[in-house]
């Protein structure tokens, strides 16, 4: 299943991607009255666990069925996209995740996972202008994998640890480099507003299978600039929830962002850098969960 969040009329609302549409899910639980309980927020959907994915799965068959089904759906094209997860407890970054990319900064490659967070100022959707801050000429591009946590974890093995992932998105890691290196901790330059675009889609393990065995992109302007594959992270996504989890309790609803690989403007020669400017339109693409597109611009 492919959740999304959509703002209508200030207000953030749950969508189900379907071939016909995106289905408004609390449009269809007003009009329809289904006799079951349904989630009408991505929030819930995600705490509700496997009863409330069922409950979703029940009430896009009764839509589709529905004469009023033309009334529930929306055209893709048209909506305003909220980030596919809006109220995360957490959000945790790995960086230097991907073999690649650590060796094109010239990193020594990580005996453990590198953990930084950034804040929920961050979080934007797909299709969004992101102002690039007056106080940075560095910012920078980062397709990553993101894991959504659907079950409380604390002290969990490696083979348990997909059994508590909800599912999985896209995210633009934004990165203003001349703010990250200017101390020893990177959270300056990682947590400008809108900085982590997430979505557009949130997709569930179910139909994603093995996180790390996915085709990862990034474009810049149409050109290609990131071209990878999720296998190549040092540190699986097994082994990243479970070693966070050893160090404090994973809720449903935490984001982990997992790494990004090689390709990004500060692995090229210093002389050759060209970091994001006004007008670029920078999209990340990762096999499974579609496509995140944003556009930036002067602020």
């Amino acid at each position: 299943m492919k959740l999304l969040t959509f703002n209508q009329n200030n207000a953030s609302r749950l969508g189900i991607q379907t071939d016909s549409g995106v289905l408004d899910v609390v449009q269809a639980v007003q009009q329809l009255s289904p006799a079951f309980a349904v989630p009408t927020t991505v929030t819930d959907a995600i705490q509700g666990g496997a009863a409330a994915t069922e409950a979703l799965h029940q009430l896009v068959h009764l839509a589709l069925e529905s004469n009023e089904r033309d009334t529930l759906l929306h055209n893709e094209e048209t909506l305003n996209y909220g980030p596919c997860v809006t109220e995360p407890g957490k959000i945790i970054c790995v960086g230097l995740n991907y073999r690649k990319h650590a060796e094109e900064t010239n990193a020594p490659i990580p005996k453990y996972p590198i953990l930084f967070n950034k804040f929920n100022n961050t979080l934007t959707g797909h299709g969004h202008d992101i102002a690039l801050p007056r106080v940075t000429q560095e910012v920078d591009y980062e397709a990553e994998l993101v894991i959504v946590i659907g079950k409380q974890a604390k002290y969990i093995s490696k083979e348990q640890a997909l059994d508590h992932v909800y599912g999985y998105c896209c995210v633009n890691d934004l990165s203003a480099r001349d703010l990250q290196m200017r101390t020893a901790q990177w959270l300056l330059g990682k947590s400008c507003d809108d900085f982590s675009p997430l979505g557009p889609y949130l997709v569930t393990a179910d139909e994603v299978g093995n996180p790390n065995d996915l085709k990862i992109s990034t474009t810049v302007n149409g050109k290609v600039r990131q071209n990878s594959n999720t296998a190549d992270m040092i540190f699986h996504c097994d082994e990243i929830v479970s070693y966070i989890s050893q160090h404090m309790t994973l809720y449903p609803g935490d984001i982990i962002l997992t790494g990004t690989p090689e390709g990004v403007v500060l692995g090229d020669p210093v002389d050759q850098r060209v970091y994001l400017k006004d007008g670029d339109v920078v999209t990340i693409s990762i096999e499974k969960l579609g496509s995140l597109t944003n556009r930036m611009v002067s602020e």
